[in-house]
């Protein structure tokens, strides 16, 4: 099973007087890929964003139970540090649009306030680049803006952007969905290909992709956690007939 260094215990999320989430209990296993499916609406993405304390700057949300990072409750850390752990990449890709590539990578340091000399920040910059497969790609553009490349180069950007900060969990929110088969593809090599020094977690709408990248499943349905286990259990032995439903394309 591998150790756990996130634990979801009771969650409940929503915003205004609904609740979106409902009572989940789960735990993310160390560099392994946990995906979240399930059909739109049912609280995939506000899962994530509990996570890394996104979800609690919408105005009117609702919260309660814990999440914890290594055995401490990140409610007891500051959201920053938080975010600086847990990093997150979005479904659109959203590099900033007056900044250069270079400067997009290292935008984390600047926004935290956090200095560093030339050399350190050109060190940071080619390893994050190099991590999300773009080095090769941009090493001869860095100070063209970020928002010139392709989908799929901005993705992988938004993606060495979260990995400059060295985080211990990167949280992906459907990040294929706006991409071409061909830049998805990538992205896929990519998660696959970080998971030895990071963990993740991957909300994906796509069976068959969370079939391809993951490790663990969790399948979310109307706020619930109906079932998690691992990847191969749930594809060929779901416990649940929700799951089983979901999986043969019933509702999506």
């Amino acid at each position: 099973m591998g150790s756990s260094i996130l634990k979801i215990r009771n969650l409940k999320a929503g915003y205004g007087k609904k609740w979106v989430l409902k009572n989940i209990n789960m735990e993310v296993h160390k560099n392994k890929v946990t995906a979240i499916m399930g059909p739109s609406g049912c609280g995939k993405s506000t899962l994530i964003r509990c996570i890394n304390r996104i979800h609690e700057m919408v105005p009117g949300a609702l919260l309660e139970g814990d999440i914890y990072l290594n055995d401490i409750s990140i409610f007891r850390i500051s959201p920053i540090e938080v975010r600086r752990k847990i990093g997150m990449v979005f479904q659109m890709p959203n590099p900033f649009p007056t900044m250069s590539i270079y400067d997009n990578v290292l935008a984390g340091y600047k926004l935290n306030g956090i200095r560093l000399n030339k050399t350190e920040k050109d060190r940071i910059a080619e390893e994050a680049l190099r991590k999300a497969f773009l080095w090769d790609e941009v090493k001869d553009v860095l100070y063209k803006k970020g928002n010139f490349l392709s989908g799929g180069q901005q993705q992988r950007l938004c993606i060495a952007r979260a990995l400059a900060m060295y985080p211990d969990v990167l949280l992906l929110d459907e990040p294929t969905s706006a991409l071409d088969p061909k830049a998805t593809s990538m992205i896929e090599e990519l998660i696959t290909e970080l998971k030895s020094t990071i963990t993740i977690v991957i909300v994906t709408h796509n069976t068959a992709q969370a079939a391809r990248v993951s490790d663990y499943v969790a399948f979310l349905y109307l706020g619930e956690l109906i079932e998690f286990g691992s990847t191969e259990k749930i594809f060929t032995t779901p416990s649940r007939k929700e799951t089983e439903e979901y999986l043969v394309g019933k509702y999506g």
